[in-house]
């Protein structure tokens, strides 16, 4: 599924889980793996902040009054004020039972985010150089459209977004029996749920891959309705796991929500090692299952249990406690995001081998925006919530501000090098194997239009954290609805003059108007000012960017032509210095601060 890219990890389906079990970043991507957002850590943090008990209250003798957390100090820019680090902090880090701060798990979740990316593209070339962009690869990667859509229409974002806040509020009134009964009851009755629905997804399975992929052979139906029968079984141990995962979250136990997605990862890739030459492409459908399975479910269930949690069989789909869950999950379940419902699109119109294209592009496209979203989220999304729930309005409208004009700049300086250095850098993600130089050559270009839209995903993952934090699930979910049904036309007529190409343009016209509309909800509702964002330094920004991609040109025409593996490192390596020099001179003689405030952040994380 797509999702939300500021704070997630890489979904192997090549899109963004948005709201399933949080790293956000619903849904981060991979191509071909499977749908997995096992992030949105900043949003989990930004729960325990925004919980109304968890107040800033009195110490007695020093120590924090029990059932309270104190809100972390922040310097006048929102930033959490950084403690002197030791090396025993470090190790300390990753033990099962840390319970963390904001910033200790910023940083653990930061890091681990890095690897699941890493982790993500050797997973992503792999595949590619195994099994290339064939038919077969095509529709494994359509056979993750009908599980993503399940698990987000019968879930949607409310275990990341809902549980952990509603949990939080039940343990901050030291009902432990409570809590358990809590997460028991959920997890029964959308266990039931849900395993109604994979049961009929099931048995229509063929019914929907014939309408959702008209373009498809008989037997690429065929293939691609039994993978689709096998990765139906991920949701259900996504959602699972994420049930188990939230009482983790409120006590602030960090170390699994890092872990399992590399085991997820990890899983994907072993079963294609050990079992391609058996099962052909079936192999990574195991290898999905089973990396859903000894990831998000088992590693997350050990964990739950280790800090206490005892399971109830209680089945009751009218209690008291699922239906609180249930009234302020709904909108988050009903709604129908662009953001999640591109991909969607985008292949309904797409041949069985430009499905593997679009995923592989969006794949190499997502992985920044995980950078981007968790360094914005490191500096300001855990505090939005805690501003929101103390009635600092012009605070909080002033740190969503601040943190879209840093990361939206960031991607308009870094979007001119990836459009200029899309070749080497796609042919030496995906390139090679059985990805031939055409299909790398499609896939460069689909990257390159995608990049023109990097600061918009960018920002509006942003944007919508801050509806979020501000307690409103309902308006972004009308509006996403409305803007997605109003956009599929538009997806349709660029298709039909423009072919392919026009079809990625639609994608990038559908994110702008997204955006557009959530920017300006909350500046109506009076809870984000347009006025007050930073267009002097976006505008540095983008003429640093402008100027960085002629100097880039001009670099590459007197580079000497270099092919292989070998040349496109040494090609993205020079290139990279010119457009760091470039840029880095042109913000400093425009006047930006943003070196400076980037330079005085890894000063103060180092110290």
């Amino acid at each position: 599924m797509e999702s939300d890219t500021s704070l997630l990890f890489l979904s192997p389906s090549g899109s963004l889980f948005e709201r399933t079990m949080s790293f956000a970043y619903t849904h981060v991507p991979e191509a071909g793996h499977g749908a997995l957002n096992l992030g949105f850590p900043m949003d989990q943090v930004c729960a325990l902040c925004a919980t109304p008990p968890f107040r800033k209250k009195p110490r007695k003798n020093g120590a924090q009054v029990e059932g309270t957390i104190s809100l972390p100090e922040m310097d006048d820019a929102g930033v959490e004020a950084v403690p002197e680090k030791t090396g025993s902090e470090w190790k300390q880090m990753l033990l099962p039972s840390r319970v963390h701060t904001a910033r200790s798990a910023a940083v653990l979740l930061g890091g681990a985010t890095l690897l699941s990316a890493l982790v993500g593209l050797v997973r992503t070339k792999y595949i590619a150089h195994v099994f290339g962009a064939t038919p077969a690869m095509g529709a494994y990667q359509a056979a993750f459209e009908m599980p993503d859509m399940l698990g987000y229409l019968i879930v949607g974002g409310s275990i990341s977004i809902t549980l952990v806040s509603m949990l939080s509020r039940i343990r901050a009134e030291g009902d432990d029996e409570r809590e358990n009964l809590a997460m028991s009851v959920i997890l029964n009755a959308m266990s039931v749920v849900l395993g109604v629905a994979i049961v009929l997804a099931e048995i229509f399975a063929p019914i929907y891959t014939r309408y959702k992929f008209p373009m498809f052979a008989p037997d690429q139906l065929a293939l691609c309705t039994s993978l689709t029968r096998i990765i139906l079984l991920q949701p259900f141990f996504l959602f699972a796991g994420g049930v188990l995962g939230s009482r983790l979250l409120v006590r602030k136990i960090f170390v699994y929500q890092a872990i399992t997605p590399l085991i997820y990862g990890i899983g994907v890739i072993a079963g294609g090692v050990l079992f391609s030459h058996s099962a052909g492409i079936y192999s990574l459908a195991y290898g999905v299952v089973g990396g859903a399975f000894a990831g998000p479910f088992l590693l997350t269930a050990i964990g739950a249990y280790r800090s206490g949690m005892r399971y109830k069989p209680v089945l009751n789909l009218r209690h008291p406690l699922f239906l609180e869950w249930l009234r302020i999950s709904l909108p988050l379940m009903i709604g129908v995001s662009l953001v999640i419902a591109d991909k969607w699109i985008l292949t309904y119109f797409s041949s069985i081998v430009e499905i593997t294209h679009i995923n592989m592009a969006k794949t190499v496209f997502q992985s920044p925006l995980m950078i981007l979203g968790q360094a914005a989220g490191a500096a300001s999304l855990p505090f939005f919530a805690s501003l929101f729930a103390q009635k600092k309005i012009p605070e909080f409208s002033a740190s969503v501000d601040r943190a879209v004009t840093r990361v939206a700049a960031i991607s308009l300086l870094a979007t001119s090098w990836m459009v200029v250095l899309a070749t080497p850098l796609v042919a030496l993600l995906v390139g090679g194997g059985r990805y031939t130089p055409q299909d790398t050559a499609t896939t460069a270009q689909y990257f390159t239009i995608f990049t023109f839209s990097l600061a918009l995903w960018a920002a509006q993952a942003i944007y919508g954290r801050a509806f979020y934090a501000a307690g409103n699930t309902l308006t972004p979910a009308i509006a996403g609805t409305a803007i997605t049904v109003g956009s599929i036309p538009v997806y349709a007529l660029l298709f039909h003059f423009g072919g392919m190409t026009g079809l990625m343009w639609a994608s990038n016209f559908g994110i702008t108007l997204q955006v557009s509309v959530l920017a300006i909800l909350l500046h109506r509702k009076r809870l984000v000012s347009l006025a007050e964002l930073e267009w002097g330094e976006l505008g540095r920004s983008l003429l640093a960017s402008v100027v960085s991609w002629f100097a880039l040109m001009g670099f590459l025409r007197v580079l000497p032509a270099m092919h292989g593996r070998l040349g496109n490192l040494i090609t993205l390596a020079t290139a990279s210095v010119v457009w760091a020099g470039v840029v880095y001179g042109m913000l400093r003689v425009t006047g930006s601060r943003l070196p400076q405030e980037v330079l005085r952040r890894r000063s103060a994380k180092t110290t």
